[in-house]
């Protein structure tokens, strides 16, 4: 069983009370949007959506890596199921959220956007926009074997800064909101200092 995500206002949200909005918007984050949003957002709760699945299976040229020494970052990638974060965004806020979502996440048109449905902790559902990985895109990494992983984690740095740094973020995120994946606790394993 998760627990419950459901937080109270602090750092980027607001207090807000009443209930959604038709045109509120919903956000489902699976990886950096989980710990670094970086948009307003009027409630945050644990959530789940069928037929995706997290993995580091994108090249990045950009935020952990370049080109030349691509790193790794996480895409949903169709099939299973996926653990992550959804946000509810004030319908006000709506467009100025999807812009930043988009400037965000498709610096290299790597991710296709899309609505899926998330079942939230509170046991209500919610159409949210996310970001999935575009298996006909350059940076499409697939399946790759845990070594591999690791080479490429190891050695990518980018605008964000290393590729490390994101593993280890996203990890003990997870952890902290008792989702597993065992590939990144893996990954996170070998990359913390002994």
């Amino acid at each position: 069983m998760r627990p419950a995500l459901v937080a109270s206002p602090s750092a980027g949200q607001r207090e807000d009370s009443a209930a959604p909005e038709a045109a509120d918007l919903w956000v489902f984050g699976y990886g950096s949007l989980m710990w670094r949003p970086g948009f307003e957002y009027l409630q945050r709760q644990g959530a789940l959506v069928h037929g995706w699945r997290r993995s580091l299976c994108i090249y990045s040229h950009v935020y952990r890596g370049t080109p030349e020494r691509p790193g790794l970052v996480l895409g949903l990638d169709r099939g299973g199921a996926c653990h992550g974060v959804a946000f509810r965004v004030a319908a006000a806020l709506r467009e100025r959220t999807i812009d930043y979502l988009r400037r965000r996440e498709q610096v290299t048109a790597v991710y296709l956007e899309r609505n899926v449905r998330a079942y939230l902790t509170d046991g209500t559902k919610a159409n949210a926009v996310t970001y999935v990985a575009d298996r006909r895109h350059g940076q499409y990494a697939g399946h790759l074997a845990r070594e591999q992983l690791l080479r490429l984690v190891i050695q990518g740095a980018g605008q964000s800064g290393p590729n490390v740094d994101y593993v280890l973020n996203t990890e003990a995120h997870l952890r902290e909101n008792g989702i597993r994946d065992p590939v990144l606790e893996w990954l996170a394993a070998q990359l913390r200092p002994a």
